[in-house]
């Protein structure tokens, strides 16, 4: 109910290009999120998407996140991962036109699951360095596995809790583009935002998944914004961009993506 509910104000307050003065946000609208071209890499990630959903092997899944909407059991078949809790088609070609867009040279994902985001961020800037962070080992291999079999040789794949990982790495690392796509809580997705916070620079690109999943993710969603750093964001419903541009005024856009 409280999805429908946001999803009936994002269509009330949500505007296309048409509706959008600042030329940073109408070029990335215009020439990204609208894309319209058909790429090889569609074809690609169909072909990904694919193998998973042919796969009907099972396998034990450890849940460090806010819980599955859908699974009632931790033995969970692989083909029904792909196909209820994985990125839409659409999402990932908008993903892949992101990654394809910005061209960043060094990406973190924080929640792999099987790949399906990960292969259209590889897919998008082949020459990119892809960190992707996945809790549950089970799953982690049957993604690593996945990306050796269609040739994707530029993501390293990371077994270990969000958090901690983050606390060391993040120390040491500046990504250009982060896909948040973890634990689906008020708690833990503030928790990355602060640890990563202090790596963030001018041409940084921060994409958090389901942003109306829950009143809570709305909560740590309207806290992003507010952060003094924070300059632009954008909400397409499903993700909330972040850019940290100073040459932007404060702003915050709903657009339909």
């Amino acid at each position: 109910m409280n999805q429908i509910k946001s999803y009936i104000r994002f269509l009330w307050h949500s505007k296309n290009e048409h509706g959008v003065h600042s030329p940073f946000v109408f070029d990335l609208v215009t020439k990204c999120f609208y894309g319209k071209k058909p790429k090889k890499a569609y074809s690609d990630l169909k072909g990904y998407r694919k193998a998973l959903l042919q796969n009907k092997n099972t396998i034990e899944v450890t849940d460090f996140g806010a819980g599955s909407k859908v699974f009632r059991s931790n033995t969970r078949q692989i083909a029904k991962i792909a196909q209820t809790a994985g990125i839409t088609p659409k999402r990932a070609e908008l993903l892949y036109r992101v990654a394809h867009y910005f061209q960043p040279q060094s990406v973190l994902e924080i929640g792999t699951s099987l790949g399906l985001a990960t292969a259209a961020l590889s897919l998008g800037n082949e020459t990119s360095q892809i960190t992707t962070v996945e809790g549950c080992k089970n799953t982690s291999a049957v993604a690593k596995n996945q990306f050796e079999t269609f040739g994707l040789n530029n993501i390293e794949t990371v077994t270990a809790e969000f958090t901690s990982y983050l606390e060391t790495a993040a120390k040491n690392c500046n990504w250009e583009l982060i896909y948040f796509d973890g634990n689906h809580s008020k708690k833990a997705t503030l928790a990355y935002f602060d640890l990563l916070l202090p790596g963030a620079t001018n041409d940084s690109v921060w994409i958090f998944d389901d942003i109306h999943w829950s009143a809570e993710m709305e909560e740590a969603w309207e806290t992003i914004k507010k952060n003094p750093k924070v300059t632009v964001t954008i909400d397409t419903f499903q993700w909330g961009f972040v850019f940290f541009r100073a040459e932007q005024r404060k702003e915050d856009f709903v657009i339909r993506a």
